[in-house]
Protein backbone atom coordinates (compact mmCIF):
# COMPACT_ATOMS: atom_id res chain seq x y z
CA UNK A 1 0.00 0.00 0.00
CA UNK A 2 0.98 3.87 -0.44
CA UNK A 3 0.06 6.52 0.94
CA UNK A 4 0.10 9.73 -1.27
CA UNK A 5 -0.71 12.94 0.64
CA UNK A 6 -2.29 16.15 -1.66
CA UNK A 7 -3.02 19.62 -0.56
CA UNK A 8 -6.54 21.05 -1.32
CA UNK A 9 -6.65 24.29 0.78
CA UNK A 10 -10.03 25.37 0.61
CA UNK A 11 -10.55 29.27 -0.56
CA UNK A 12 -12.74 29.85 2.59
CA UNK A 13 -10.07 28.71 5.29
CA UNK A 14 -7.70 32.11 5.68
CA UNK A 15 -4.00 30.89 4.64
CA UNK A 16 -4.70 27.45 3.98
CA UNK A 17 -2.58 27.89 0.47
CA UNK A 18 0.14 29.29 3.00
CA UNK A 19 -0.36 26.58 5.78
CA UNK A 20 0.27 23.78 2.83
CA UNK A 21 3.32 25.56 1.29
CA UNK A 22 4.65 25.76 5.10
CA UNK A 23 4.37 21.95 5.16
CA UNK A 24 6.45 21.41 1.95
CA UNK A 25 9.16 23.73 4.02
CA UNK A 26 8.80 21.23 6.70
CA UNK A 27 8.99 18.17 4.51
CA UNK A 28 12.47 19.69 3.26
CA UNK A 29 14.29 19.11 6.82
CA UNK A 30 11.99 15.91 7.07
CA UNK A 31 9.32 16.51 9.64
CA UNK A 32 5.64 16.96 7.25
CA UNK A 33 4.31 14.60 9.57
CA UNK A 34 4.87 16.47 12.93
CA UNK A 35 4.58 19.99 11.38
CA UNK A 36 1.33 18.60 9.75
CA UNK A 37 -0.10 17.47 13.88
CA UNK A 38 0.71 20.84 14.92
CA UNK A 39 -1.10 22.90 11.83
CA UNK A 40 -4.05 20.60 12.48
CA UNK A 41 -3.98 21.10 16.12
CA UNK A 42 -3.99 25.16 15.18
CA UNK A 43 -5.81 25.01 12.55
CA UNK A 44 -7.73 28.30 13.32
CA UNK A 45 -4.31 29.96 13.78
CA UNK A 46 -2.44 29.96 10.75
CA UNK A 47 -1.32 33.58 10.54
CA UNK A 48 2.46 34.03 9.05
CA UNK A 49 3.93 34.27 11.73
CA UNK A 50 2.32 31.17 13.77
CA UNK A 51 3.32 29.26 10.69
CA UNK A 52 6.67 30.08 11.36
CA UNK A 53 6.52 29.72 15.47
CA UNK A 54 5.23 26.28 14.68
CA UNK A 55 8.72 25.62 12.76
CA UNK A 56 10.64 26.73 15.97
CA UNK A 57 8.03 24.26 18.53
CA UNK A 58 8.55 21.80 16.06
CA UNK A 59 12.33 21.66 16.08
CA UNK A 60 13.09 23.04 12.39
CA UNK A 61 15.86 25.56 11.19
CA UNK A 62 13.84 28.36 11.60
CA UNK A 63 16.33 30.51 9.03
CA UNK A 64 15.92 27.60 6.36
CA UNK A 65 12.20 27.22 7.40
CA UNK A 66 11.09 31.35 7.19
CA UNK A 67 13.76 31.13 3.60
CA UNK A 68 11.32 28.87 1.96
CA UNK A 69 8.19 29.98 2.93
CA UNK A 70 8.72 33.71 2.49
CA UNK A 71 10.03 32.74 -1.12
CA UNK A 72 6.96 30.54 -2.05
CA UNK A 73 9.02 27.80 -3.18
CA UNK A 74 5.62 25.40 -2.77
CA UNK A 75 3.64 28.04 -4.26
CA UNK A 76 3.11 26.12 -7.86
CA UNK A 77 3.29 22.78 -6.25
CA UNK A 78 0.40 23.39 -3.80
CA UNK A 79 -1.28 24.98 -6.54
CA UNK A 80 -0.92 22.22 -9.20
CA UNK A 81 -2.11 19.47 -6.28
CA UNK A 82 -5.41 21.98 -6.20
CA UNK A 83 -5.97 22.06 -9.55
CA UNK A 84 -5.25 17.95 -9.68
CA UNK A 85 -7.68 17.65 -7.03
CA UNK A 86 -10.30 19.84 -9.05
CA UNK A 87 -10.35 17.44 -12.25
CA UNK A 88 -10.65 14.70 -10.32
CA UNK A 89 -13.90 15.93 -8.54
CA UNK A 90 -12.19 17.07 -5.09
CA UNK A 91 -14.62 19.61 -3.80
CA UNK A 92 -14.02 19.57 0.23
CA UNK A 93 -11.59 17.86 2.46
CA UNK A 94 -10.79 15.39 3.64
CA UNK A 95 -10.58 13.25 0.05
CA UNK A 96 -9.45 9.70 -0.35
CA UNK A 97 -8.74 7.59 -3.36
CA UNK A 98 -8.44 4.11 -3.33
CA UNK A 99 -7.52 2.45 -6.43
CA UNK A 100 -9.36 5.17 -8.16
CA UNK A 101 -12.70 4.90 -6.02
CA UNK A 102 -13.15 8.06 -4.25
CA UNK A 103 -14.37 8.31 -0.68
CA UNK A 104 -15.49 12.08 0.30
CA UNK A 105 -15.50 13.40 3.87
CA UNK A 106 -14.75 11.98 6.60
CA UNK A 107 -15.01 8.15 6.87
CA UNK A 108 -15.48 4.96 9.17
CA UNK A 109 -12.82 2.80 9.75
CA UNK A 110 -14.81 0.20 8.24
CA UNK A 111 -15.52 2.10 5.03
CA UNK A 112 -12.15 1.80 4.04
CA UNK A 113 -11.67 -2.03 5.34
CA UNK A 114 -14.78 -2.70 2.99
CA UNK A 115 -13.07 -1.10 0.28
CA UNK A 116 -9.74 -2.05 0.50
CA UNK A 117 -11.04 -5.47 0.98
CA UNK A 118 -12.75 -5.72 -2.20
CA UNK A 119 -10.18 -4.24 -3.71
CA UNK A 120 -7.81 -7.36 -2.78
CA UNK A 121 -10.12 -9.22 -3.82
CA UNK A 122 -10.23 -8.14 -6.89
CA UNK A 123 -6.29 -8.56 -7.65
CA UNK A 124 -6.30 -12.45 -5.95
CA UNK A 125 -5.13 -11.29 -2.48
CA UNK A 126 -7.08 -12.46 0.66
CA UNK A 127 -6.38 -10.07 3.68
Amino acid sequence: MRLIFKHFPLPNHNNAQLAAEASHCAQDQGKFWEYHDMLFANQRDLQPDKLKQYAKDVGLDVTEFNACLDTGKYRAEVAQDTQDGQVAGVTGTPAFFINGRFLSGAQAYETFAKIIDEELESKGIAR
